[in-house]
């Protein structure tokens, strides 16, 4: 990298220091607020709770199913920031004694990725002070932390760019563009997404920088770990869908019979694979940045794998 180029990605990374510190927030200052849940709204919107593909249930009981959607993904977000403020305090070790604005910017990065699963925590508890009894999310973000990073650096920035750029999007297009959601849940995702927005921008600088360092077989076999990880990511999904079907035909107040619990755990599995896989992998920006990267042949084993998961 030669001196403009290292004065250029300086400058971004210390721009990303001045936008952390104009748009801080306080979990209870700010988001919350004194405010509490109410069963009478939508959580989760529609474009993403994909709630048309439960074709046998009522408007309450779709308003039901994007609530229990809507605390899952709470969870889900507080189950993935684990292993990425992991990896960025890895990360920052290489800037302790170089680039001091990048190291306050992951530093940064890090301490709000702490809060983030503060704030997700208190959601969890929150939600569950207004639904039935019985709502379980049993995964482990500490085992799942220590699997994932288990993986090359650069496949773990990989699936950790996708997380970032798909948050944005379903902000931008699906949360805050619902009028009919519960206003302290889009003031959840506005909050956290005006930091993730940082947040992507410093994992793709570093996910270039690592990548600039590696050798053409690493990053052969850093695609195969990225696969690896999106298809462990299907595995969590698959269970925490079964689970949360069986805890809407459990609560929602009437007899399910096997058929229909069959297909609204169904139901459940696609809306979860269109929000946590496929919505990221369809992100322009991280198909910019990822066929920048790797080979044409590289990049059509990750469509093969991801065209298993529909």
């Amino acid at each position: 990298m030669n001196a403009i180029e290292k004065i250029s990605q300086t400058d971004r990374y210390a721009r990303c220091v001045q936008t952390s510190k104009r748009v801080r927030w306080d979990i209870d200052k700010d988001v919350i607020r004194g405010r509490r849940f109410d069963a009478a709204h939508k959580f989760l919107p529609d474009g993403l709770s994909l709630v048309e593909a439960f074709t046998t249930l009522s408007a309450d009981e779709k308003r039901f199913v994007s609530q229990i959607q809507g605390r899952t993904y709470a969870n889900i977000f507080g189950l993935v920031e684990r292993f990425i403020n992991a990896k960025v305090l890895e990360l920052s070790h290489d800037h302790w004694f170089g680039d001091q604005v990048a190291l306050e910017a992951l530093v940064r990065f890090s301490d709000e990725e702490l809060k983030h699963q503060a704030l997700f925590r208190r959601i969890d508890a929150m939600i569950g002070e207004v639904l039935p009894n019985g709502y379980r999310f049993d995964i482990d973000p500490n085992g799942v932390a220590h699997a994932v990073l288990g993986k090359s650096t650069w496949a773990v920035l990989a699936l950790t760019l996708d997380v970032e750029l798909f948050t944005q999007l379903h902000y931008r297009e699906s949360i805050d563009r619902d009028t009919d959601l519960s206003e302290l849940f889009k003031d959840v995702f506005l909050y956290h997404w005006r930091e993730e927005s940082q947040h992507a921008i410093l994992d793709e600088l570093e996910w270039l920088r690592h990548d600039a360092e590696i050798s053409a077989e690493q990053r052969d076999r850093a695609v195969n770990e990225f696969i690896e990880l999106v298809a462990a990511m299907d595995g969590i999904l698959q269970a925490q869908a079964k689970s949360d079907a069986g805890y809407f035909t459990a609560t929602c107040g009437r007899t399910v019979g096997e058929a229909e619990a069959r297909a609204i755990e169904a139901a459940f599995l696609k809306a979860y694979r269109w929000q946590y896989i496929h919505s990221g992998a369809k992100h322009p920006h991280f198909g910019e940045v990822l066929s920048g990267l790797i080979t044409e042949k590289q990049g059509q084993r990750i469509q093969t794998a991801l065209a298993t998961l529909h």
